[in-house]
């Protein structure tokens, strides 16, 4: 395909005009949303440019021909090379689930000059029977996406994440897509198959699997893994399909190692994201943290970002105070304002920085006379509950 003659992909492009290049490539019947959870962190040090399929999101289905049987993958990758030629990115980055990740392979192996860097997410080098996706492609094209939608579900996440807000807002992704760009993609699964052309893949590959996917199995990432040279596996408990969705910070972590951030040694936003992640689960737990991560939406992802490198990775790891005393200012400052849901959260968090109940009962006490007797009422009545809940749980 001609690159400036070619239809574009709907994208969205994000970060500094001048970084290096990573393209993110979705799952078949999502769109770019899919990567809402890492692409702000992301963005930090690369130009993102995250695509959607044809059919998908705000690409329409006619950019490929769309009768029965028509599209490959290769297709799919010469739609991604026309949108990096006319961004000026003559080599980049990629990272991609499942079809995706079809899409990056291709590429890696048939045009290694433009890579300088790859991600497979949940994704294989054959993706089951070709039967299977063609028998898919002539339901959708016959009764459109929403039949497929409650299995859907079962593939994409654990029981656990399927019921969350994420999940909804995918798969309401999968639902409008047009069925003739649905469809044709499932041909281009259909007819995938890089099996013998592993070896051929020189990009520096990182290879990520949920243990809980049903759809590309770890099987089919190991595989991977063992025929690309030097690849690395990253296999993530607790995750289905779409890893990026169920498990945001362990693959936004795992990509920001692999495409290159600042190391913790340095005084960049890559290390105080790191840094005030790990200090925000050892104050908050992890199943706090976890239900925040999985609650990330677009809207939401850059506050996420700022909470986590700022008020976690920059003041709650000064050396200045310890956290006992940081506990015991915020639990201070969070009676001043009224923020009792606040207040529970870092009750909670008082507990596992050290002080006792009767600490915490001081510091609500000294707090009465500064910052008033009703805050202080308040704030009794929320600490006496979080307590009671500790001692029965």
């Amino acid at each position: 395909m001609d690159g400036q003659r070619a239809p574009l992909l709907h994208h969205r492009v994000d970060g500094p005009p001048d970084a290096p290049v990573l393209l993110l490539g979705p799952s078949l019947g999502t769109s770019l949303a899919v990567w809402d959870a890492q692409a702000a962190a992301l963005a930090r040090h690369h130009r993102v440019v995250r695509w959607d399929l044809p059919g998908h999101g705000g690409t329409p289905a006619g950019v490929l021909p769309t009768a029965p049987g028509a599209t490959t993958v290769a297709d799919l990758a010469d739609l991604v090379l026309a949108l990096a030629d006319r961004l000026g990115a003559e080599r980049f980055g990629y990272a991609g689930i499942s079809l995706g990740g079809a899409v990056g392979a291709h590429l890696a192996v048939h045009h290694p000059e433009r890579i300088t860097g790859l991600a497979l997410v949940c994704s294989s080098a054959r993706f089951g029977a070709p039967e299977a996706w063609r028998e898919r492609a002539a339901l959708v094209r016959a009764e459109g996406t929403g039949p497929l939608a409650a299995a859907t579900a079962t593939r994409w996440f654990t029981p656990g994440f399927a019921t969350t807000p994420t999940a909804g807002r995918l798969l309401a992704d999968l639902r409008a897509a047009d069925p003739d760009g649905y469809a044709a993609c499932c041909d281009a699964l259909a007819a995938h198959d890089l099996r013998d052309a592993l070896g051929r893949i020189t990009a520096p590959t990182l290879v990520v699997a949920g243990r809980a996917d049903p759809a590309t199995p770890p099987a089919h990432s190991r595989e991977l893994a063992d025929g690309i040279p030097g690849a690395g596996l990253l296999e993530l408990a607790g995750a289905a399909h779409l890893a990026p969705a169920e498990r945001p910070q362990a693959v936004l972590t795992a990509l920001l190692d692999h495409f290159g951030a600042p190391s913790d040694d340095d005084d960049g936003d890559g290390g105080r994201q790191a840094r005030g992640m790990a200090v925000r689960r050892e104050v908050l737990g992890d199943a706090h943290v976890d239900r925040a991560v999985a609650r990330t939406t677009a809207f939401t992802a850059d506050f996420q970002d700022y909470i986590t490198r700022c008020a976690w990775g920059e003041i709650w790891t000064r050396p200045g105070l310890d956290r006992r005393t940081r506990s015991c200012i915020t639990l201070t400052a969070l009676v001043a304002h009224g923020h009792l849901e606040e207040l529970a959260l870092h009750v909670r968090a008082a507990l596992r920085n050290g002080l006792t109940p009767e600490d915490i009962g001081e510091v609500l006490l000294h707090s009465a006379v500064y910052c008033g007797v009703p805050a202080a009422n308040a704030a009794f009545a929320t600490a006496q509950r979080v307590l009671a809940e500790d001692t029965t749980g």
